[in-house]
């Protein structure tokens, strides 16, 4: 499971001319879940984006509190294209999770916000819609998050093909990162 957190000022989601949902200071999530993903690192995922501290305390101390000690809002967008490799210049998105089982696990994983936190701050896009995701990056603060076995795949992989591959992989990694955010600024 991979994540984009962004701390945002405010952040909106519209599916043509239609608002879906919207959120003051808080931070915008973008989720990507690959057919390896299990429930348990939807717990992982849940309980590192709630606790990321990476707001300023009362006094401007940085980095100290975390979306539920301030109490701010938080957006989740589902975006299937986190999980995408390059063949070339082409994006390949074999590796994300299928439609159904998809949503499934996406509402697992609100579900589990929702419980973990206050559940009416707890917002999200429509998924599987074009969807227009509006985000007032705040910093900017943008944190890439995966899950503890997409890591360790990654190490597998690299540990497998050698050094050369793995330079290869990691530029695929930076390349990957940016298309999402590509998108995610739209």
């Amino acid at each position: 499971m991979k994540a984009i957190i962004q701390r945002v000022t405010k952040a909106s989601v519209t599916v043509g001319d239609e608002l879906i949902s919207s959120i003051g200071k808080g931070m915008c999530v973008l989720v990507g879940i690959s057919r390896k993903d299990s429930p348990a690192e939807t717990e992982y995922m849940v309980r590192k984006i709630l606790n990321l501290r990476i707001f300023d305390d009362d006094d401007g101390k940085r980095w100290s509190k975390n979306v539920m000690d301030k109490q701010y809002e938080v957006l989740c967008v589902s975006q299937f294209t986190l999980n995408m490799i390059l063949k070339g210049n082409k994006p390949d998105f074999h590796d994300a999770m299928g439609p159904e089982l998809s949503e499934q696990f996406y509402e697992n994983f609100l579900q589990q916000m929702r419980e973990a936190y206050t559940p009416e701050k707890i917002k999200d896009g429509k998924f599987g819609a074009m969807m227009q995701v509006n985000i007032q990056n705040d910093g900017p603060v943008t944190i890439p998050l995966e899950t503890p076995s997409h890591l360790q795949d990654k190490k597998l992989n690299t540990r497998r093909n050698g050094n050369k591959n793995a330079n290869s992989n990691s530029g695929s990694s930076s390349e990957q990162t940016a298309f999402s955010m590509e998108g995610a600024s739209a």
